[in-house]
């Protein structure tokens, strides 16, 4: 569904702005209690805010580490979907959040690719057809003094038609 909003709405605004009122409107994030707050123009980067509030606080007053993973957890599958073109199949496979302290304010996240980031992953993809790609990400105090957590992504990334392929073997077997 959402996908689908994207593409009608590309015909009138950028996918920056898609990007980041989309996430910010949907039901599905704004629950994480997570909010984008700037997103750049080639979506390389993508910058989020987690406020501390009644909605995430837990028992001791610290911002719920639900609430901060699942404001760090789709960020960069879909980063990556709209990143690359529609010849790529894109995944969140793996997560892990480790805890470093509570959090007693408000949290930011930076979710970076750098362009030589993405022409090695399409050269990657190219030669071996898919792969895992990981990213860690911390989630810090407004000038990043603290760390509050750090969270390790594994993103699946295929060539389009390897993985259709693949998967009409893979029901073939059954």
């Amino acid at each position: 569904m959402y996908a689908k909003l994207q593409k009608i709405a590309e015909k009138f605004i950028s996918k920056s702005s898609i990007y980041k009122y989309g996430f910010n409107l949907s039901p599905m994030y704004s629950r994480s209690t997570g909010r984008i707050v700037e997103v750049s123009k080639d979506l390389l980067s993508v910058k989020v805010k987690i406020k501390l509030s009644y909605k995430n606080s837990n028992y001791v007053g610290s911002i719920f580490g639900g609430s901060l993973f699942s404001a760090t957890d789709p960020i960069f599958m879909i980063q990556l979907l709209n990143i690359l073109d529609r010849n790529y199949v894109v995944w969140d496979k793996e997560a892990t959040i480790k805890f470093k302290r509570p959090a007693f304010e408000t949290c930011y996240v930076d979710f970076m690719f750098t362009e030589e980031e993405i022409t090695q992953l399409k050269k990657e993809v190219a030669d071996k057809k898919e792969i895992d790609l990981v990213k860690n990400i911390y989630i810090t105090n407004k000038d990043k003094t603290i760390v509050f957590a750090e969270v390790s992504k594994t993103i699946y990334v295929a060539d389009k038609l390897y993985y259709k392929d693949k998967k009409v073997k893979r029901n073939n077997k059954k």
